[in-house]
């Protein structure tokens, strides 16, 4: 009747359960199983009572198991409570087992009850993982990282950070934070933290700022620092990143003494400019002034060659003035920024194109729909300016032509100025955007040779580039390009 009592608790007891259950004769023998261990083990329930229960061990522990299974006395859980188990289909995967002993007519049995472990094995894998990738991050990361309690004790540096400092880990373990501040930072430390912890108001804790830290030998030393806060179960710690930025605090320092020196050198040259403008202009202008008198009261008494002296002395003082016209406006260039705005190059180039009145011989085509660019408005209408006027100029044809045109060059627009004139030796092509240089006789044309200068200058202020391809006899194409997108609302000085 006992026994007849026990299977009968038996037989509600895994009906009534949720978790896999089994039970096991002294021989081994599975005598009861309840469906969650049949669904997990994949066995058809009627087919697993009467097997061994090692056909739900893996064929590798399969003696092992039975060895320990004929040891085994009283309630205990497997080996480390953790073990391999395997499916019908041989899959094997992590289970815990708990045995109890049941006392019954014609020897004990074994309750045991399956846990499948694989999500919690999984987990426990990840986090295994997860801490590998964040020891690897805190032992190899470039900035230094220190981790504090609420009290300020230090528990943690990584490398960087005792590289940093110049302490070992183990000297820094549990002492104060402020060990590693000047004053007077370190005074006021612990106060702040406390506040912090008491009222939770924030002045450094999630945020970076610009601070100074103290080396081990004394020194000191300016770093960025960013804390964050984190809790682990109750305790309350903080994690500072800290950066040194000596050699940025250099650079920014010499980069500030050589910009002062930039700004006075172009003050000073600003200043040279106009005062050699004024001094040379001056003389110039009588001089031009002279010679127009001479020239046109004296007519009659200048032979051929004495009339021609006085065209050459004319025109070169009219040279001379141009010339010191251009460099003001090339020195002028790298010292003055322009307000950008949308520009419409049609117009531009229509007015351009109006202003130079271009003689009945040469015909000035722009093609329809140029674009709409974000740009400076003089220094664009400089560019087409010097380009057209060039082209103009230079000509060498009966029927001379120039035309205007754009395509879309990806982030860019590519203007061009096109000509039918002379054409240029590829030899050449770097030395015209030179200062000063021209390839035509100044006396027969007159030029500068600071127009195609000033283009290169200016195009590359706007944030794009200049150059030619052309062919001697059959022309040339002057490129530029202007970005579409702007970059701020001034032009750099």
């Amino acid at each position: 009747m006992q026994s007849d009592s026990i299977h009968v608790r038996l037989d509600w007891l895994l009906g009534a359960s949720r978790d896999p259950m089994l039970v096991c004769d002294p021989a081994g023998v599975i005598v009861r199983a309840n469906p969650p261990l049949a669904a997990l083990f994949g066995w058809p329930l009627d087919e697993l009572v009467g097997e061994p229960v090692e056909v739900l061990v893996p064929a590798h522990a399969r003696s092992r198991h039975a060895g320990l299974r004929r040891s085994s006395d009283g309630a205990r859980a497997m080996g480390s409570g953790r073990f391999a188990a395997v499916d019908q289909a041989g899959n094997e995967f992590p289970v815990e087992v708990s045995l109890a002993r049941l006392d019954a007519d014609g020897g004990p049995l074994t309750l045991a009850t399956v846990h499948d472990v694989r999500a919690r094995v999984g987990a426990e894998q990840a986090l295994r993982d997860s801490e590998a990738r964040m020891r690897a991050v805190f032992e190899t990361a470039a900035d230094g990282i220190i981790t504090i309690d609420e009290r300020g004790r230090i528990e943690r540096v990584n490398p960087a950070a005792e590289r940093m400092f110049g302490y070992a880990e183990a000297e820094l373990a549990g002492r104060n934070v402020s060990v590693l501040m000047p004053s007077p930072d370190r005074e006021r430390h612990d106060g702040y933290l406390r506040h912090y912890v008491r009222t939770g108001e924030r002045r450094v804790i999630g945020s970076g700022r610009e601070v100074y830290g103290l080396r081990k030998d004394g020194g000191v030393f300016p770093m960025e620092l960013a804390v964050t806060e984190m809790r682990i179960g109750t305790a309350r710690m903080f994690t500072g990143l800290v950066r040194d930025i000596t050699a940025r605090k250099d650079s920014e320092r010499h980069t500030g003494t050589l910009l002062r020196e930039l700004r006075a050198a172009n003050e000073e040259l600003s200043n040279f400019a106009y005062v050699v403008s004024h001094d040379l202009k001056a003389p110039l202008r009588a001089i031009a002034a002279l010679a127009d008198w001479l020239a046109t009261d004296y007519a009659d008494r200048f032979d051929d060659e004495g009339r021609e002296h006085m065209r050459l002395l004319i025109s070169r003082a009219h040279r001379m003035g141009s010339l010191i016209d251009g460099i003001l406006q090339y020195s002028r260039l790298g010292r003055e920024g322009g307000t950008l705005r949308m520009v419409d190059v049609n117009a531009a180039v229509a007015e351009v194109v109006d202003l130079l009145a271009p003689p009945p011989s040469v015909v000035v085509t722009v093609a329809p729909g140029l674009p709409r660019v974000w740009t400076e408005p003089t220094r664009i209408r400089q560019v087409f300016h010097n380009l057209v006027s060039n082209a103009i100029k230079y000509m060498d044809k009966p029927e001379g032509t120039v035309a205007v045109a754009c395509s879309d060059d990806d982030g860019y627009w590519r203007f061009s100025v096109a000509d039918n004139g002379p054409g240029i030796e590829a030899r050449h092509f770097e030395r015209i955007f030179q200062l000063f240089q021209t390839l035509a006789p100044r006396d027969r044309v007159e030029s500068t040779g600071v127009g195609l200068a000033l283009v290169r200058k200016a195009v590359e202020l706007l944030g794009g580039r200049v150059w030619v391809e052309s062919e001697p006899g059959k022309g040339s194409t002057f490129y530029f390009t202007l970005p579409k997108a702007h970059r701020d609302g001034r032009l750099e000085s």
